[in-house]
């Protein structure tokens, strides 16, 4: 490998290394700008599928332009070296964001707003980038996040890979992912819930302390909800990341667009954790329900019966049930047959007894409070 690579390209500083390549910070000595350059590793060329793989990312991302996605310049081989040239962004990365504090609601939804822009147009090129993590986020200098790293991404027309291999990071992998199925669209908004999991919490959701125990975290573990680690985080944006980090795919957003769209439409009215309708209470039979208004009914009625036959004990003396010839007794007038006296204003103890024609006799007792009233009042 010359220092001027393919005879244009100056090297320079290191700017991050992967398990695949190397990242140099380059000068374009033909068009005097400053330019990322990613190197494969020379113990990694010689091998086929590696070499496929850093080739393919090259057409991937080459065929991809939008503002939201690195640009790749330039590609090549240097003396059985292969190398991709790309824009060079002076800011750091995700990563580095993370680092600094989690991020605020506001800034999250403006990561996740570019960054599914630039999905929306990788997957409607046919292009799923299948390693979606904060490192493989760039931060332009206006802030806007941009997506690299196609290394491992999947095109209609690359055949390398099968369906069996897992490639990408253990924490961001999906549950099919984990178990050998097919790449899908779903499986990118799923890494892509997990990043934003990751910058609001300050943690991976399924981290554990070795990759075999993190993938059974994330095919058998509950997911601790974002609410209780970040309660100021408002629920519609809650909802959308953990409907992204659904187990069952049919229960994620079904492409970027829609995802996108739900990141400022209102929280829904079910709640952010739930992924099926709360089932209804269940219904009591009709049959049932009408043996026990049936019930109901006869103890009323027996109730009547029990009452007229066997009426219960009375305090205070009842009139009699007048069933003969009108008593002999004078009927009282508006008019007192006694003259008052100057207690009889006063309600007060007293006790009584008395006997008629009628059919019973009757004892009462009765206390009242009133204010005893003078003659000169």
């Amino acid at each position: 490998m010359t220092a001027a690579l393919g005879g244009r390209y100056e090297l320079r500083g290191v700017l991050g290394r992967g398990g695949m390549a190397e990242v140099r910070e380059g000068w374009d000595t033909r068009l005097s700008r400053p330019v990322a350059i990613k190197l494969l590793h020379p113990a990694l060329a010689a091998d086929e599928v590696t070499r496929g793989r850093f080739e393919n990312e090259a057409r991937a991302a080459a065929a991809l332009n939008h503002p939201n996605i690195v640009a790749v310049h330039d590609s090549g081989d240097d003396h059985g070296t292969p190398f991709i040239v790309m824009e060079r962004l002076p800011g750091p990365t995700l990563v580095d964001e993370i680092a600094a504090g989690p991020l605020t609601a506001d800034r999250m939804r403006w990561v996740l707003t570019d960054l599914l822009g630039a999905l929306g147009a990788a997957h409607a090129a046919g292009i799923l980038h299948r390693d979606i993590k904060p490192g493989n986020v760039l931060i332009a200098s206006s802030g806007a996040a941009k997506l690299a790293d196609f290394g491992i991404a999947k095109t209609g027309g690359s055949g390398h890979t099968n369906a069996r291999t897992v490639f990408g990071t253990a924490n961001y992998l999906s549950p099919q992912r984990i178990t050998g199925q097919p790449a899908s669209v779903t499986d990118d908004l799923y890494a892509l819930g997990v990043l934003g999991y990751e910058a609001l919490t300050g943690q991976l959701p399924f981290d554990r302390d070795n990759p075999i125990a993190t993938l059974h975290a994330v095919l058998e573990e509950p997911l601790l909800p974002i609410g209780m680690l970040r309660p100021d985080v408002d629920p519609a944006l809650v909802y959308v990341l953990e409907r992204a980090m659904a187990r069952d795919p049919a229960h994620r957003f079904p492409d970027a667009a829609a995802m996108r769209a739900a990141l400022h439409a209102p929280v829904p009215a079910r709640p952010a954790t739930l992924l099926l309708p709360t089932p209804l209470p269940p219904r009591r039979p009709r049959r049932r329900t009408v043996i026990a208004a049936v019930a109901v009914a006869a103890a009323a009625i027996l109730g009547g019966i029990l009452l007229i036959a066997d009426p219960p004990p009375q305090r205070a003396p009842i009139a009699p049930v007048v069933t003969e010839p009108a008593p002999t007794v004078p009927a009282a007038t508006s008019e007192p047959t006694v003259p008052p006296t100057e207690d009889d204003g006063e309600l007060g103890a007293g006790h009584g007894k008395g006997n008629g024609n009628g059919n019973g006799n009757g004892k009462g007792h009765g206390h009242g409070n009133g204010k005893k009233k003078h003659p000169h009042e």
